[in-house]
């Protein structure tokens, strides 16, 4: 039986637009890969009424929820291939399982490019970390450092003084200009021109970097902003268009998340500028909605 919608992504964003949908009692399909990109964080913070519960918690929680809702039917797997066809589209998932549905929201978010450092991978969402607001108060007041991966990062680096004492490792590549360096010097950011080579500690804990001419400078968190790039081809063989975001490129949708694509929404990470759990989850709320909307109309 052909679905009202298929969601793909089972994270915050796709399961909060499917929430929408099974509220509005209608036929869904949700499909998820289990490799959300806030599985390497120990806690989400900053989300309202959950602020400190593990993202694996807040999802397995809202799985739960959902399956209250007899409409809702949720497929473990990956999907590979998804392609319009009449009267809707055809989702293909890797065990050879076909989903198809008259609407189609991508919720398949993004992955993060860290840089090859060292120490950096295995403390990735730990102590190497790129939110403030989400994960900052937890190192409040202990020595803190930028690492330089984009033109962003003096941005970046501006903020986290609010936080405790922070050095800037420009990497010899993303040096501020003129401008940026007046901001930095007001915010009392320790500005350091020689990259850093390795970061020290029993992992995860951090205890210092050291740097390309011998030296340690201690530390407790480091923040960066890695590149991101699509975690699925499916907005690309769809032929959705895209837009360069601060990090890398999302698909362009309208204010209610339709995509270039007729019948296709984004939502979450992918189709968002400024990323977070919140604007995720928000974002897949209107998405949920306008297919909701969508699919009356054409009633």
């Amino acid at each position: 039986m052909q679905a009202d919608a298929i969601i793909v992504g089972g994270s915050f964003a796709g399961l909060s637009a499917a929430m929408q949908l099974a509220r509005g009692q209608r036929p869904i399909v949700v499909i998820d890969a289990g490799q959300p990109r806030n599985r390497f964080a120990d806690a989400s913070h900053g989300f309202f009424g959950l602020d400190g519960a593990t993202p694996a918690t807040i999802r397995s929680t809202a799985l739960e929820q959902l399956g209250h809702y007899p409409t809702v039917r949720i497929i473990e797997g990956e999907a590979t291939q998804a392609d319009a066809q009449e009267g809707g589209f055809a989702v293909r998932l890797t065990n050879g399982e076909t989903a198809t549905g008259r609407k189609l929201i991508l919720a398949t978010g993004l992955r993060d490019e860290l840089p090859d450092l060292p120490g950096l991978v295995e403390r990735w969402g730990k102590t190497v970390i790129h939110c403030p607001y989400c994960h900052g108060y937890e190192y409040r007041n202990r020595n803190l450092g930028v690492l330089a991966t984009g033109p962003m990062s003096p941005h970046q680096a501006s903020i986290i003084p609010d936080w405790g004492p922070t050095t800037y490792f420009t990497q010899g590549t993303f040096t501020p200009d003129d401008e940026q360096r007046a901001l930095l010097e007001r915010r009392g950011v320790t500005l350091e021109t020689t990259p850093v080579v390795e970061i020290l500690g029993d992992a995860p804990a951090i205890t210092g970097v050291r740097l390309a001419d011998g030296r340690v400078i201690e530390l407790e968190a480091l923040f960066l902003g890695p590149r991101s790039h699509m975690a699925s081809s499916l907005a690309e063989q769809l032929g959705c268009a895209f837009e360069e975001g601060p990090a890398g490129a999302v698909v362009q949708v309208d204010d209610f998340k339709q995509t270039s694509v007729p019948g296709v929404y984004a939502a979450g990470d992918m189709s968002n500028k400024m990323q977070n759990a919140t604007f995720a989850s928000a974002s897949g709320v209107m998405a949920g909605v306008s297919v909701h909307r969508a699919l009356m109309l054409e009633t």
